[in-house]
Order: C-alpha cells, then sequence, then structure tokens
C-alpha cells in the first residue's frame, strides 16, 4: 500500500509522514509531495513534485498511490482550486482513500477560514471518492507569534472575548492523520478533532507569562479597534479584517470544544498549550 502525502515540506505534512514511519509504515511506502522536492528530501521517502497550482504535477505524484493525505494548502483564497487539482487526479488514478485535513465542524461553521474547507468537502463528495475527513480544530503553534510578540509588550492582543479555543500541537493531529491513513474501514468516518482542554486569550495570556517569565496580560479589543490597531501595525484593509473576523469566530464559540475524539484516537493525552509554546519560545 502506498501513501502520498501532499505539502510534505510544510509543518504538518511533513509530520504526517514522521508519523507514519512511526507508526510502521516502510519508508519505500511513503511518498512525500512538495512543490519543491529539495525541501523534503531529509524525510527519508521518496519525493515527488506536487504543485497544487500545475495539475499535471498532481497528476503524475499520484501515479500508482493508494492514498492519499490532501492536507490543506496553506494560500487562503486558493484552496479549493488547489485541492479541486488533487480530487481529480485522485478520481483518475483511482485511489482507494482521500483523507482531507478540514476545519473543526466545518459543515456548520461560520469561521472565516470555513468556507473553503466547505467547498473542497463538496468537491470531494461530488467526486465519489472513498474519503475520511479530517477536521482539526486550531493548532497550538498558532499562538507562538503573539507569545513571541508579547515578549516585547507584555501583552496579548484580541478580540475573540471570552471565547475558547480547544487547540493541540501539530504533531497531535499528524498522528491521528497516520493512524487513520493506516487503518482499515476508514471510508465515510469524519473525525471532530480537538485538543483535550479548551483555553482562553486570558488563559493564553497566563501561559506566556509562565513560558516567557514575565509579566502578560491580555488586552481586549471591540473588532473594530482590532481592525485599526492591526492597520496601525501595517496590515492592509483585507487581511487586518480577515484577522479579526478569525478572532470573531473564536468570540462565537467556533472553536471550542470538550470533545476527546483526537486524544482517544491516538491513544493519549492531547499536548497542553504551555508545553508546545515554552518548547517554541
Amino acid at each position: 500500500m502506498t501513501i502520498l502525502v501532499t505539502g510534505a515540506s510544510g509543518h504538518l505534512g511533513r509530520l504526517i509522514v514522521e508519523r507514519l514511519l512511526a507508526r510502521g509504515a516502510a519508508a519505500s511506502d511513503v511518498v512525500a509531495g512538495a512543490r519543491t522536492p529539495a525541501r523534503a528530501a531529509d524525510l527519508g521517502v521518496r519525493v515527488v513534485e506536487l504543485d497544487y497550482d500545475r495539475p499535471e504535477t498532481v497528476a503524475a505524484a499520484l501515479e500508482g498511490v493508494d492514498r492519499v493525505a490532501l492536507v490543506s494548502s496553506s494560500e487562503v483564497g486558493r484552496r479549493a482550486a488547489q485541492h479541486r487539482a488533487v480530487i481529480d487526479a485522485a478520481v483518475a488514478a483511482g485511489v482507494e482513500l482521500l483523507a482531507y485535513t478540514s476545519l473543526f465542524r466545518a459543515a456548520e461553521s461560520t469561521h472565516a477560514v470555513a468556507p473553503e474547507h466547505v467547498e473542497t468537502e463538496r468537491l470531494i463528495a461530488a467526486s465519489g471518492l472513498p474519503a475520511v475527513l479530517l477536521r482539526n480544530n486550531w493548532y497550538n503553534e498558532n499562538q507562538i507569534g503573539a507569545v513571541t510578540l508579547a515578549a516585547q509588550t507584555g501583552q496579548i492582543v484580541s478580540s475573540a472575548g471570552e471565547g475558547r479555543i480547544a487547540s493541540a500541537a501539530r504533531a497531535d493531529y499528524a498522528d491521528a492523520a497516520a493512524l487513520v491513513l493506516l487503518g482499515d474501514d476508514q471510508a465515510g468516518r469524519v473525525y471532530e478533532l480537538a485538543g483535550d482542554v479548551a483555553w482562553s486569550q486570558d488563559e493564553l495570556a497566563a501561559a506566556a507569562a509562565e513560558v516567557l517569565g514575565r509579566d502578560v496580560v491580555h488586552h481586549a479589543v471591540t473588532t473594530q479597534e482590532h481592525i485599526a490597531l492591526l492597520e496601525a501595525a501595517g496590515l492592509d484593509v483585507g487581511t487586518a479584517g480577515f484577522v479579526a473576523a478569525m478572532d470573531a469566530g473564536t468570540a462565537a464559540g467556533q472553536l471550542d470544544s470538550d470533545d476527546h475524539t483526537l486524544s482517544t484516537l491516538i491513544g493519549r493525552p492531547t499536548t497542553p498549550l504551555v508545553d508546545t509554546l515554552r518548547a517554541a519560545v
């Protein structure tokens, strides 16, 4: 059984390859697809060129592949079209299973990043491919930038209000993906994956203070104040609005959860936020 991981030079794709090997997959059975193959050359598996924007490379990469991990593109606004290239190639190649890294509770989510995931899920369903959806909540690593900035400012600034985020480490989600890709009877399943412990922005500030060894406070602002601050920091109007909209989704409870599907699947507790921050900062 040959398993292809797309986006294998990125943070999540790389970890999925590593966890496949750790979970017992033979290196000869794992293929790493990357836009720039040299960036994935250290993974110890066969590396092929796979550029979401060049369908001919996608089709070539899927030749002889049985299962595919479609790792969501990082190019917001272009994801659905890029994912379509992989879905079409998977249909043509007759793959037996496609696993897509979607968004937590995508079907009912109003989060700013949800629409492209919903559209990708629709494309997968319409294709008739045997597929499994890995609906990932937020990554602990998403907070590293804010904590790094807090080392200088002593503040975590957000418009997320009291909204909680049930995040986990990328490695936790990668481990789940590896298990599903190596497992039996996965087609048709939908996994809502989240960290064991949800946290607020106040708790993020407390975790930042712990790892930085200095006082850090959460400075709560309104959505409009947040947009103004982001624009003042140099972001264009569209980007500032998008960032604030993501906080609005958090404030609305889109990323809150007490579900333990992820930890049950991987057989261990998910990685605490503070542990990820400590390792990074």
